[in-house]
């Protein structure tokens, strides 16, 4: 994930202040102006409504992981008209983090089935995986039900 100071939305849990056995519970909502800025860092012609609700949990001994859902609401533009398209998204969002874990280095390497896993550092960014989240589950290539044409604005 980029740096913090990068991210359209942040809402970082540093890992030293969770709960050591029982889950830490959110309910991330951004307002107007982080949603704008959300928006416009995934191209969207405008985000009405995100949310990303769910709990921060402890697995073993040092790992953790993130469940919840992602729910919003998030207009695009159609891909033949540039007409605005509304998609409704409801997904599910699982994230593990685990203290061993490294991202495999070298030229050619090998995509890890589960791509839920990653490194555990100092400060888990729920909003980060709210944007991430949301950027994976947008249409990629939204189209009005009446657009005809090939799949490239006028």
């Amino acid at each position: 994930m980029p740096p913090h100071d990068a991210l359209p939305y942040s809402h970082p849990f540093r890992r030293a202040t969770l709960a050591a056995r029982k889950p830490t519970r959110f309910d991330l909502r951004p307002d107007e102006g982080q949603r704008a800025a959300i928006a416009a860092d995934l191209g969207l012609i405008a985000l009405p409504s995100v949310a990303l609700t769910g709990e921060l949990r402890p697995t073993g001994r040092q790992d953790y992981v993130l469940e919840a859902r992602l729910l919003a609401e998030a207009v695009q533009a159609c891909v033949v008209t540039n007409d605005p398209v509304t998609a409704r998204i409801d997904e599910p969002v699982v994230r593990r983090y685990l203290a061993g874990w490294q991202a495999p280095e070298g030229l050619e390497v090998e995509m890890p089935e589960d791509d839920s896993v990653e490194p555990l550092t100092d400060v888990i960014d729920a909003g980060a995986v709210l944007v991430e989240a949301l950027a994976l589950a947008l249409p990629p290539r939204p189209r009005r039900a009446d657009a005809t044409g090939p799949d490239e604005a006028i």
